[in-house]
């Protein structure tokens, strides 16, 4: 058996992961064969020759062009009946269990100075609620809006991708909190997969004596792991048509979005893009678009000054869909894209790599000496015939958790303040007058973050069934607490 695995290392000039064999205990050695022979090195080389030695394009301008208007919709300026006929036939969907939410959920709170899963972040508001709690009672007031409108109880299943270091912390703390009132059978957890880590030559590193280094695949890694953890079949089986897939880190997500799935289903497409307007031409964020006639996300980086700052005759930027990593796909689809995902080319990211040398020590660079190669969800939009592509408004959409406290950004306080100010508008759309401590009121432009007001998901999902809580107490004293 080891003459077969290192003829296999030979062939693809991987034998220097073999270098500490004699050194290492019986076990050592085992635990290092099979996860060798589990290496699938033909796969691995392909997805490094095609990363590494295509000829990359630099500008993608020439090729650019904008989502067509037929698959193009503004929530923001539509006529109320279609937003209403939008959402009608989504939440009809969710009554007959034909929706389905995809969490993906890997990441950690690193960046937040945290180590545990983001999802269980301490957000700091009256509730104490976290994203994981906040996204659980979404749904439960989701299917309850469904099930009053249709007279039938659809449910909505909860796939949840995880990597490797968050799932055992993510799966104790929906044990410990019961799920959020869900079902567990309806909650699915699977993980992440991840692949070898590579030196610029194409080596694989050694984490240690007896082990591969390694790194999660990036989250377009998700249609091989739906394919392989029984995801894909456990939504055939319970006759799921529609699924909405979105990132954990966001404080305004719709989780199974009524309107942008009945947006989707309205338009006859297969996969569908829920998107912000971009704050600026240069703003940072990736832009939905086609691209040789094929639809994808181009970053930033990729577009000339000149093309970021286009614009139409309305004065709207020419390639204005910000991408907010917010998807629709139909089953159907996800079938097809679990088919081909060896087809999505890998992203390359070059990072410290920290690894065993052949003296056996651990290295730790201080200089990128290594690259993580990664898939980004939305690389299947290529597979689409149609997209279609729903613009929403920022503020009450789209309000990430990324950074530490005190960046300019995407920190918690910026999705603390837009939260709360989502549920003020609400409060004073159904009537509430917000009143200081001499019952004096106080209009918008004096609120801030320090005027807390929070309405949980139970209460409403979207603006809806305030009217007699506020007729009950229709001048409110902050902080606001809704439960």
């Amino acid at each position: 058996m080891m003459d077969e695995l290192k003829a296999k290392l030979t062939k693809y000039g991987q034998t220097h992961v073999l270098a500490h064999w004699d050194k290492l205990m019986p076990e050592e050695q085992e635990s290092l064969r099979a996860e060798l022979q589990a290496v699938d090195l033909e796969e691995l080389q392909r997805c490094y020759t095609r990363t590494m030695l295509d000829s990359p394009v630099l500008k993608l301008d020439d090729v650019m062009q904008p989502v067509p208007s037929d698959f193009m919709g503004h929530a923001s300026s539509a006529p109320e009946e279609q937003l209403q006929k939008w959402e009608t036939e989504g939440l009809r969907r969710v009554s007959e269990g034909k929706v389905a939410a995809l969490l993906l959920a890997g990441g950690q709170g690193t960046r937040l100075g945290s180590d545990r899963p983001k999802g269980m972040y301490e957000l700091k508001l009256p509730s104490g609620a976290t994203l994981f709690e906040l996204q659980a009672h979404r749904i439960r007031r989701l299917e309850q809006m469904a099930a009053e409108k249709f007279g039938k109880q659809g449910v909505v299943p909860w796939y949840i991708m995880t990597s490797g270091a968050t799932r055992p912390a993510t799966e104790k703390f929906f044990i410990e909190n019961n799920y959020f009132g869900l079902d567990p059978k309806n909650v699915f957890l699977f993980e992440q997969l991840q692949i070898p880590c590579l030196d610029n030559e194409g080596k694989m590193f050694l984490a240690t004596k007896s082990s591969i280094a390694r790194a999660p695949d990036g989250n377009g890694g998700l249609y091989e792991a739906m394919a392989k953890f029984g995801v894909l079949d456990d939504m055939i089986k319970r006759g799921i048509e529609d699924v909405h897939v979105y990132c954990v880190d966001n404080i305004l997500v719709k989780v199974g979005d009524p309107m942008f799935v009945g947006f989707c289903r309205d338009k006859g497409a297969p996969a569908g893009a829920k998107v912000v307007g971009k704050s600026a031409p240069h703003e940072k964020v990736g832009v939905v678009c086609l691209c040789n006639g094929k639809y994808q996300v181009v970053e930033y980086s990729e577009i000339s000054d000149q093309t970021a700052e286009k614009r139409n005759e309305d004065g709207r930027l020419t390639f204005s869909a910000g991408n907010i990593a917010n998807h629709y796909f139909t089953v159907d689809f996800l079938k097809e894209a679990c088919a081909k995902h060896k087809q999505l080319k890998h992203h390359v990211a070059n990072k410290k790599i920290p690894h065993v040398g052949a003296d056996g020590r651990i290295i730790k660079p201080s200089e990128p000496n290594g690259i993580k190669m990664e898939k980004f969800v939305f690389d299947v939009f290529q597979f689409a015939n149609d997209l279609a592509v729903l613009e929403v408004e920022r503020a009450t959409g789209f309000s990430p958790l990324k950074n530490a406290p005190g960046a300019a950004k995407d920190t918690l306080e910026t999705c603390q303040r837009d939260l709360f100010a989502m549920h003020r508008a609400w409060l004073r759309a159904a009537g509430a007058v917000f009143v200081d401590a001499d019952d004096k009121e106080l209009p918008d432009e004096v609120l801030s973050v320090e005027h807390q007001c929070e309405i949980s998901p139970l209460v409403s999902y979207g603006g809806e069934g305030l009217a007699e809580r506020v007729k009950a107490c229709p001048r409110m004293k902050f902080p606001v607490l809704l439960k």
